[in-house]
């Protein structure tokens, strides 16, 4: 619900055109927030990303460290500074999950151990275990898409893990989470996935788009328990 008469501000950084808010976008909506895209390509203001009332930083198929390739990571990893700094509501996916890491002083590289794609379920630490993302145990898929992984920034807690990627998922309090995998991926909408990245698809061992397919399908029957960990995360932000 909207605080004090005003309707709280959620400004979506988005990377390519179809990595976009998704799921989060009725749940927000429904936590009185109106949702904003500022299309990172086109140029970010850091005054505007410091003052929405949440800051969502999407993925995207590029490398947190490439600022001198694409400058508008510059304006990204500035305001995430000062967000994270401040305690401000701000949430990182997969690329997002990257520049924050950054924003904490944390190294942001290449994984050794190979790509990461497809649907595949996460080992909760403790603290994941107590957290919103509890609910998806030890069997419920999330969608992993990613090449680079981070260490895990100081004075984060690590949520999850996968047997390739140790820091999958960090928080920090309550206010700030980022999620190296996608939660916010409707299955309906993995097949503009499946050809927006089929130049990856293609050159990663492993990765089909047929395998992919069918790892949504199945993933399709928990989508609830994913939605409802993101909602769980924006319950416990400050009013």
């Amino acid at each position: 619900m909207p605080v004090n008469g005003q309707e709280k501000t959620a400004l979506a950084v988005r990377h390519v055109a179809f990595e976009d808010l998704g799921l989060l976008t009725p749940l927000l909506s429904a936590r009185g927030y109106r949702a904003i895209y500022r299309e990172a390509p086109d140029g970010l203001s850091v005054a505007e990303l410091l003052d929405a009332d949440l800051l969502i930083v999407l993925g995207g198929p590029i490398g947190a460290y490439e600022e001198d390739d694409y400058p508008f990571l510059a304006a990204e990893l500035r305001a995430l500074e000062r967000r994270l700094k401040e305690a401000r509501p701000t949430l990182g996916i997969c690329l997002g999950a990257q520049l924050m890491a950054r924003a904490l002083g944390a190294s942001v590289y290449p994984g050794r151990r190979g790509k990461e794609i497809g649907w595949a379920p996460l080992a909760l630490t403790d603290a994941g275990r107590d957290s919103n993302l509890a609910a998806l145990g030890r069997e419920v898929p999330v969608l992993h898409w990613h090449g680079d992984t981070f260490d895990l920034p100081k004075g984060s807690t690590r949520l999850a893990s996968t047997s390739l990627y140790e820091n999958q998922a960090f928080a920090i309090g309550s206010t700030a989470l980022g999620l190296q995998f996608h939660l916010e991926t409707p299955a309906d909408r993995v097949e503009r996935w499946l050809v927006g990245h089929a130049a990856e698809i293609a050159a990663t061992p492993g990765a089909t788009v047929a395998e992919l397919r069918r790892g949504t399908k199945a993933a399709a029957v928990t989508q609830h328990i994913r939605q409802a960990c993101l909602d769980g995360w924006l319950a416990g932000l400050p009013a």
